[in-house]
């Protein structure tokens, strides 16, 4: 007897490539599970074409985002991917035949193939697996404004062969805009947590992740095309830092209870 799969996703204004998410996913699931932050643009008439079933909710943390999603689910298992992550048919194929057996695991960790302008990365920091199957009544999401976690209660985890094609960066300016959106959320975690901003760490801290990123975990061997993208997280970094100089803890916890 086959388990049923429920697809999770969270949207805001991601008719750019949510459309080729739900092709990449078929008729794998049984269920698709929307929740949109009140997108202006065409993302939801997407969904409606895949019948998903679609929910409105405005959340600044993306793991209460995904978690209330996750209370919408009714399959046996739940597949989390973000607007702009397709299946490859390898991982459609090894995920369906999962579906058709009794596993003795609990979650999966799935691998994930970045790309860059279109290009396939595969070394500094762009090779990494992320647990993005799990059994619904297994699942956890932990709360976070950036960089959500995933985790099951109990139980074992398991490991997929194929991957998950992900183009987070498919343009220069879709990529500044998207780190100088994370360097603020990523300001406002650091504020909660009563960090603060240094010279060291306006300094030292940028040039460092782009060291790490290109020299240290080797991302020249994918090319000196990628330099823009390490610079551009060097960039995220130096950022998240300048903002903290201006974010207080009391304006976190406003942010996180009214926007």
């Amino acid at each position: 007897m086959k388990n049923k799969l429920s697809l999770l996703t969270i949207t805001k204004n991601a008719g750019e490539t949510f459309e080729k998410t739900l092709d990449s996913v078929g008729d794998l699931a049984d269920q698709i599970v929307v929740i949109d932050d009140y997108s202006s643009d065409n993302t939801v008439e997407i969904a409606c074409n895949s019948s998903a079933d679609v929910y409105f909710n405005h959340e600044p943390d993306l793991g209460k985002q995904k978690q209330y999603g996750l209370e919408k689910t009714t399959g046996d298992w739940v597949l989390l991917l973000d607007a702009d992550e397709q299946l490859s048919s390898g991982l459609k194929k090894e995920i369906a035949t999962l579906l058709k057996s009794q596993s003795d695991y609990d979650g999966y960790v799935i691998p994930y193939q970045n790309h860059f302008l279109g290009k396939p990365l595969h070394y500094g920091g762009e090779n990494y697996k992320m647990l993005r199957l799990f059994r619904r009544n297994a699942g956890i999401i932990a709360e976070a404004l950036v960089h959500e976690h995933v985790s099951i209660r109990t139980g074992k985890i398991g490991e997929l062969k194929h991957k998950i094609n992900h183009y987070s960066y498919r343009s220069l300016w879709q990529m500044f805009t998207k780190f100088s959106h994370y360097a603020y959320r990523e300001a406002l975690q650091k504020a909660g947590r009563n960090e603060h901003s240094s010279l060291k760490k306006l300094t030292m801290y940028p040039a460092h992740m782009f060291y790490a990123r290109f020299i240290k975990d080797k991302g020249y061997k994918d090319g000196l095309y990628r330099i823009p993208l390490d610079l551009g997280f060097a960039y995220m970094e130096f950022l998240t830092y300048v903002l903290l100089l201006f974010v207080k803890k009391k304006s976190a916890k406003h942010f996180l209870t009214y926007t």
